[in-house]
C-alpha cells in the first residue's frame, strides 16, 4: 500500500473572520441555533454546546445549571480561541446571576467576553433609550415575577409583564410566530419605550418587524438582543435589515467584561 501526503495548492481558509462565537445553550432549547446562523453575518460563526436542564422550568431548577456551565465552554472548540462566550438563557441568568455566569465561563476560558440575554437586553435598552418597558414571555407567573423584579432593579420601569404559563422549555419553541405577535401586539402597553420578548427557546426574530409596525416602538428579544450585543463587543457596526430597529441601529454600547 502506497501512502502519500498531499499538500494543498492554496492558503489554508480562516474560518469565522470576523468572530468566533462560543454559545452555551440549554439542552432542550430547539431554536437558539436556527435563529443565530439566520441572524448573524456569514463571517462570523456560532459553535454551540449544551448545558443540561431540568423541567419543569422553576427559579431553583434554573439554579441547577450552573455547576454544568463550565463545562459547556470548556467543550466549545478546545485549544481555539473564541471572541464572545454567550450564555443562551435569560430566566438561567435570573436565576443564577450574570456576574456568577461570567465566572463560571472565566474558570475555563479567563479572559473572554462574556454575554447573555439578560446583560445584552439592558444594553440595548439603553442604546434605544427605553426606560419602560412591557414584557411577553413564555414562562409563569412566578418566573415572570423574578424577571420582573430584576429589570426593575436595574432602572427599568415594568410596566407591566405577561406569559403563556408553560413550565416545559422543550414545548417553548412549539409557540407559533403568529402567537407570539398576537401576544405581544395586545400586552405591549402605551405608555412602554419598548417591547422586550424574552426566552431564547421563542421564534420571535420573523415577526419583530410586523410587531414594531403596529406598536410602533421598539422590540427587542433575548436572541436579537445576544447577536446584536455580541457583534458590539466585536466592534462589527454593520446593520442587519428585516429583524426590527435594534440591528438596524448604530451599535455604540461597550462593554464592561
Amino acid at each position: 500500500m502506497k501512502v502519500e501526503t498531499v499538500t494543498p495548492q492554496y492558503d489554508l481558509s480562516h474560518l469565522a473572520p470576523r468572530g468566533r462565537i462560543g454559545v452555551i445553550a440549554l439542552a432542550t432549547d430547539f431554536n437558539i441555533e436556527h435563529e443565530l446562523v439566520k441572524l448573524l453575518p456569514q463571517d462570523v460563526r456560532a459553535f454551540t454546546s449544551r448545558v443540561r436542564n431540568i423541567n419543569p422550568l422553576t427559579i431553583e431548577n434554573l439554579k441547577t445549571m450552573a455547576p454544568d456551565i463550565t463545562r459547556a465552554a470548556d467543550c466549545i472548540l478546545p485549544g481555539t480561541d473564541l471572541d464572545v462566550v454567550v450564555y443562551a438563557c435569560t430566566s438561567g441568568t435570573i436565576a443564577i446571576g450574570d456576574p456568577q455566569v461570567k465566572e463560571l465561563v472565566h474558570i475555563v476560558r479567563p479572559g473572554v467576553l462574556v454575554t447573555n440575554p439578560v446583560s445584552a437586553s439592558l444594553a440595548a435598552f439603553k442604546s434605544l433609550g427605553a426606560k419602560k418597558i412591557s414584557i411577553l414571555t413564555p414562562y409563569t407567573e412566578a418566573v415572570n415575577r423574578e424577571l420582573a423584579s430584576f429589570f426593575e432593579t436595574q432602572g427599568l420601569e415594568v410596566i407591566n409583564i405577561a406569559g403563556f404559563a408553560f413550565e416545559d422549555d422543550t414545548a417553548m419553541t412549539f409557540i407559533s410566530p403568529e402567537d407570539i405577535a398576537q401576544a405581544a401586539i395586545t400586552i405591549c402597553d402605551p405608555e412602554a419605550d419598548a417591547l422586550f420578548i424574552s426566552c431564547t427557546a421563542l421564534r420571535a426574530a420573523e415577526v419583530v418587524s410586523r410587531i414594531e409596525a403596529v406598536i410602533e416602538k421598539p422590540v427587542v428579544t433575548s436572541n436579537l438582543a445576544l447577536v446584536w450585543h455580541t457583534l458590539t463587543l466585536l466592534n462589527d457596526k454593520r446593520p442587519i435589515n428585516g429583524y426590527g430597529v435594534l440591528l438596524e441601529a448604530p451599535y455604540s454600547i461597550s462593554d464592561s467584561n
